[in-house]
């Protein structure tokens, strides 16, 4: 399968330039499902032995358009990990106490914990897109947040934990087809918000937005992977595929018990 492509670090593109639509190389959905299942049931296993190591975590960012798939992607990729071992975090509107701290604090809260996967709906990268496309702050703060961003996420490496940056890219004919679904059918109905037209109007600003994040932080310790996102079972298995290859490159191992076992009798 055709795994998703990477933003190599300076490299100048436009997200025009990858495609929204992909198969991934496969034939059709049953071959793709029948893929995914295998990488879901090795991902499985490889949760289990990232808890039990422990040397390790793994955060899962995942930025996408508004309809652009982060939800879909928690429920086909990550429903089927231990819970006790996985934390989905999802960033709305910071509160009033975390409005009173620097914009990475209470992401650094939900960072996850050595031996568990963490994955973040929406993250701190908010703060370089709709704080940016909506003016929230001046140019000078959010410019500088890019350099802060890079800073924190390198950090995170450093001490333990690996960064999978996924950014779900989907054409605006894909929103509009998602959008009128969620008012014609009527058990999407409550996912439709007037306020998702509204930021629809601002897509040029948004890619922008975008285009300049994925630029700026896509890093050696933590780079962007762009997902086309029009063809769902595609996006699932390109996100499936590339957390197994991470989690394999971590030579996880389950720890020696500390004790001879052979000297054990259970009576």
């Amino acid at each position: 399968m055709k795994s998703a492509p990477t933003i190599r670090p300076g490299r100048t593109f436009q997200l025009e330039d990858f495609p929204t639509e992909s198969t991934a190389g496969f034939k059709d959905k049953d071959a793709a499902r029948a893929r995914l299942d295998k990488d879901l049931e090795r991902l499985r296993e490889l949760q289990h032995m990232l808890y039990a190591d422990g040397r390790y975590a793994l955060l899962i960012v995942l930025q996408a358009m508004d309809t652009g798939g982060k939800d879909g992607t928690i429920r086909h990729v990550m429903s089927g990990f231990n819970p006790a071992g996985c934390v989905v975090t999802s960033f709305k509107v910071p509160s009033e106490e975390e409005s009173k701290h620097d914009f990475l604090w209470r992401i650094h809260h939900a960072v996850p914990p050595k031996g568990v996967i963490g994955v973040f709906n929406r993250s701190h990268y908010e703060d370089v897109l709709v704080v940016r496309v909506h003016k929230m702050v001046p140019k000078s703060v959010w410019k500088e947040r890019y350099r802060q961003i890079n800073d924190f996420e390198r950090t995170l490496t450093e001490s333990g934990t690996t960064i999978l940056k996924f950014f779900l890219h989907i054409s605006k004919a894909e929103q509009a087809r998602r959008l009128k679904a969620r008012i014609e059918d009527r058990s999407k109905n409550w996912k439709f918000s007037e306020a998702d037209l509204k930021e629809r109007k601002l897509w040029s600003e948004y890619q922008e937005a975008y285009e300049d994040a994925l630029r700026e932080c896509s890093t050696e310790w933590a780079p962007w992977a762009v997902i086309p996102a029009d063809v769902k079972w595609a996006r699932d298995c390109m996100v499936a595929r590339a957390m197994v290859e991470k989690l394999e490159s971590l030579d996880l191992r389950y720890p020696k018990p500390q004790t001879d076992l052979d000297l054990i009798v259970v009576k």
